[in-house]
Formats: C-alpha cells, structure tokens, sequence
C-alpha cells in the first residue's frame, strides 16, 4: 500500500523544475539546400510569439545570431559524435567550451544541451546503445567543471517508441520497451539525479501514416466518438494517450516526479495523402490552442513544455521515412506562411522580411519533345536524384498533374536547386527555360531563393540523401502513362 501510495503522489505532484520553461518552442532544422539568414529566422521566430528554439547540432552562425534575443535555446549533439565524446572526457569538455560555454558568454541563453537525436529509435539496430550513456555523462561533467550545470541540463531527445503498452490501448499499461529499459532506467536516474527534463518525440501523424485502420479523429484535438477510459482518465486523442503513456513507464519505475519536454510535434503538409495544408492546420491549430489554455494531459494536466516541429521545410532532408520528410515546416523554404495559424502572441504568422528570389524563369519540358525519347526517364530519375520531388505522387500538391507536368515539375526542382544554371536546363532534347509560371493549382512550380553564405556548399554531394527511392517510383509512374 505505501508503494502504491506513493505512486499515486508522484503522478500527481510531479515537481516542476528550476529552469523548467513553459510556453511554445521550435525546432530549427538546416537540411535544407538554399538557407534563409539566421538573423532574418530569428526575427521571424520572434515575430510569432515563439519563445524556444531547439537546435539540431551546434551551429556557430545561428547561434551567434540568437545572442541577446531573448529566446532560450536547446543545442543538440547529433549522433554520430556519440562515440567520440563516449570515449573522451576531454572531447565532451572541448565540445562544451567550443558550443556551450563560449556562446553562453556572448549572450545565448542555453538552456539544455541535447545528447543526441532519437538514438534509441529501433531502425537505428541499436547503433548507439553503447555510446549514448557515457556520452550523456561526459557532457554533464564538462557542464560541471565549466561551471554551468546549472543553467543548461542535459537532455536526450528520443521517440516514442522507448515505450508502449504491449496489446493494450491504456495508457496505465505502459512501460519502457523490453530490449531497452535497462539502459531507458540507468538514464532516466541520471536525468533525475541531475535535475533534467525527459524529451520526448511525439508524432500522431505517424500513427496514422503507419496504420491505415487507424481512427484518423484520434490523431487530433477536436473530438473522438470513441475514447478510451483508464480507469477514469478520458482520452480523446492519441497525443494525450502517448504522453501518458510515458507518464505511467516513469511512475513505475519510481520517476513519476521527472519533468517531461515534447521535443518534437507537429504535421506534415506534403508528400503523402494524409500530409496537407488542412490536416495540418487542423492538428496545429489544436495543439497550440492546448498550449495556450493549459490543458495538459489528463495524467498531467497543466503546462505542457513543447517545440513544434518545424520551423521551415528543409528539401535535403532523407526521405527514407517518407516523401513527408521534406515538408513539416509551418514556413515554406523561403520564409512564407503556409496557412492560419496563431502562435504566441501572434494571430497568424508572420513570413520572413527581405528574402530575395533568382529570376521568375523555370524550366521546363519543351513542347517538342518526344516522350517516347528514352532519355526522358534517365533525365526525370537524374533531376529528383539531384533535386526535391517529393510534391509528385498519390495524394500530393501534384498529384494531378499529367505526365509532361510531372516531367517539367523535376526539371525545374533539379534548376532552382541548382541556382538556375544554364547547364541545369540542359536535359538532352528535352528542356527549355520559359517566363510563364507553370504552376497549376495547388502545384506550385516554385522558384529558389538566392544563395548566400548560409546555404549549402555542395547540392552535388547530396545525391545519396535525396531520395532514390522515389526516383524509381516516378520513372514507374513515367512508363504507365506511356
């Protein structure tokens, strides 16, 4: 009966944390070929309301730009140096003093140091099982001896998927995942030992992207006509079902004081038939209206600690999880609001100021070519390997364009990342440049914005990256309508 009793006092008098900030964050990812300036994103942060920014890595530029903005920010580690600071206490005190402490000094005002990106998650095959403890404790003893452990704590984003409830749909069912919780237990300690937050990634658009059967109102905040009842606890949709869920696997285990972050949330807007502007608006919307009521979860009710993923669309990203990848943006690459949304104290968003464009030219699929050229499926494959075609397929912005549209959407995605080069609009009997604006409904046949100092150094390199897999679907899509 004790244990149980102080079960109970545990989830419902979590301690909120010196340190422990509500209000609305953001993530701030840079995959992206084409980069706004950071000092024109940190206005544009600011300008919504947004008080939060998590960071993927350690970038000195945007970092420098967030000095004396007033935003509290996450610095993220990404995995791959995992091993490295594992196995040197004085490479996690170099990475502290180069990304941590130096910025500190200059005005940013960190407030966790993320350990890592979803390492844990079970595509990784368990390739930072090893490396992500130690790592995490060289990192919080380099913030100890900079004198800085208390003003930034460690943390590690990870999925939802460290837990579950087996078969069962409540969330007082819930633990940490089998393969894992050893390690899941000796960190968690750590966090508590330390005064940290738990991160978590929760993402109920994937629920339905994974799961076809799945109830599509339980991924939002508006209403389900079957609920689930735990025991008293009513939940209608799967955000607060997972939370909670975690919720339950920290009380077990003795943590039902331990703070919770939402790294991650948000929907994609593309590259899927359930990613688009209305579900997307229609989740954010939702969710943002909870954040500003403080609705909390029914295990939690209050505050919720949350960044929204994401800022803007990054067109490099790996679209190995899906073509969606490349558009989870509230912004478009270039700064522009994709639909009403109210963050903060602003009513709806407010775009980047003073981006600048290259030439209102395109290229296109020339009237004259032949489609039966058998250069032209080589030329598609080659321009979305070297370019963003994810807008193309079922259920997408494009997805109702014809065959020679199609065609003429990859060459110019292959020419605007490539800064419009002539060379880039040279697809051998095949391409011209024209002056009249393609784009056709929803299908926005899009022009780059100029490069700068900030963008990528290399587009070429990335060929790997960007997405193979849908090359080879689009060359199948080319041959059945021919």
């Amino acid at each position: 009966m004790g244990l149980f009793r102080g079960l109970v006092l545990a989830l419902l008098g979590f301690n909120v944390l010196v340190g422990f900030v509500f209000g609305i964050g953001v993530n701030w990812g840079t995959q992206d070929t084409h980069a706004i300036p950071p000092a024109s994103v940190v206005k544009m942060i600011k300008d919504n309301g947004i008080q939060k920014v998590k960071l993927f890595d350690a970038d000195y530029n945007i970092l420098n730009a967030l000095s004396k903005s007033g935003l509290q920010v996450m610095v993220g580690i990404p995995n791959e140096m995992l091993s490295g600071l594992a196995n040197s206490v004085a490479a996690a005190e170099n990475w502290v003093s180069k990304n941590i402490s130096s910025h500190v000094s200059n005005g940013v005002d960190i407030r966790y140091a993320a350990v890592g990106n979803e390492p844990l998650l079970s595509t990784f095959n368990g390739s930072f099982l090893t490396t992500l403890f130690p790592a995490l404790k060289n990192i919080q003893s380099a913030l100890i001896k900079a004198g800085l452990s208390n003003q930034v704590k460690v943390t590690i984003p990870l999925n939802a998927d460290v837990y579950d409830s087996g078969t069962s749909t409540k969330p007082s069912d819930g633990d940490f995942r089998a393969d894992t919780k050893d390690l899941m237990l000796n960190i968690v300690q750590f966090l508590s030992d330390n005064g940290a937050a738990f991160t978590v990634n929760i993402y109920p658009f994937i629920s339905l992207y994974n799961d076809p059967s799945f109830p599509v109102d339980y991924a939002f905040f508006d209403g389900y006509s079957s609920p689930i009842d735990d025991d008293g606890k009513i939940y209608q949709n799967v955000f607060d079902a997972n939370h909670d869920t975690l919720v339950w696997a920290l009380a077990k285990n003795g943590y039902g004081n331990l703070s919770i972050i939402v790294g991650e949330i948000g929907w994609p807007t593309d590259g899927d038939r359930n990613a688009n502007l209305q579900l997307a608006q229609r989740f954010n919307q939702g969710f943002m209206t909870r954040i500003k009521n403080n609705l909390g979860t029914p295990m939690r009710p209050g505050p919720v600690d949350a960044y929204l993923f994401s800022l803007v669309d990054e067109d490099a990203k790996s679209i190995q999880p899906g073509n969606f990848e490349r558009h989870w943006g509230l912004f478009y690459f270039d700064g522009t609001p994709k639909y009403q949304l109210s963050l903060g104290t602003a009513n709806a968003l407010v775009g980047a100021n003073g981006v600048k464009y290259l030439a209102k030219k395109w290229c296109v699929l020339s009237p004259s070519a032949n489609l039966d050229d058998p250069e032209v499926p080589l030329s598609v494959s080659y321009a979305c390997a070297n370019a963003d075609c994810t807008s193309l397929g079922y259920g997408t912005s494009c997805g109702n364009l014809d065959i020679r549209e199609n065609i003429s959407y990859a060459f110019n995605s292959y020419y605007q990342i490539h800064d419009q080069l002539d060379t880039a609009c040279r697809f051998p009997n095949l391409s011209t440049v024209t002056t009249s604006d393609p784009s056709t409904g929803d299908c926005k046949f899009r022009i780059m914005i100029e490069p700068s100092e900030y963008s990528s150094s290399s587009v070429n390199g990335r060929t790997g990256a960007l997405g193979k897999p849908l090359c080879l679907i689009l060359v199948v899509l080319l041959y059945a309508f021919l």
